[in-house]
């Protein structure tokens, strides 16, 4: 239980993998406590769900479309059935923009990811040095993880 007590481990082979995925237990916690042992090591945090991620790298780091859903008969005026394209500003601009602090990205629900959006988030991490990714990929009878490239090795 000492692993959970400072984290250590956890961090340094974030720093070292760049993005990991984790295994938790399903009643929850350990993934809290090591996210705050990471933002009291002087990362900056955010959290998302990986559902509706959409292309990871223009979700996170770009200004992209967003289109509303469909809701049956709409007017076809200038928008058509499609809707009026609305700008989304990026989810990590904030975090990154001004800043020489580290970014943890913790996807919860990293299980529906393909594996191609896999390693679009791996070689985020290698573009971008301060950004850590952390990906949910199921549950365990107890706390583990293993670096992100290794998981989609063994995939392949």
């Amino acid at each position: 239980m000492p692993l959970l007590l400072t984290g250590r481990g956890f961090r340094q082979e974030l720093e070292r993998a760049g993005a990991l995925a984790l295994y938790a237990p399903l009643e929850g916690g350990a993934e809290t406590r090591l996210l705050r042992r990471l933002r009291a090591a002087g990362y900056r945090a955010q959290i998302n769900s990986a559902r509706g991620l959409g292309d990871p790298e223009a979700f996170l780091l770009q200004l992209h479309g967003v289109r509303p859903p469909h809701l049956g008969h709409q007017s076809v005026g200038r928008g058509a059935a499609v809707g009026e394209v609305q700008m989304a500003a990026p989810q990590l601009g904030h975090l990154l923009e001004g800043s020489t602090a580290p970014v943890v990205l913790w996807l919860l629900e990293g299980q529906v990811l393909s594996q191609a959006e896999l390693a679009s988030l791996l070689e985020l991490t290698r573009r971008e040095p301060r950004l850590k990714i952390v990906v949910e990929l199921g549950g365990s009878r107890s706390l583990r993880w293993q670096p992100l490239a290794s998981v989609l090795a063994q995939a392949a």
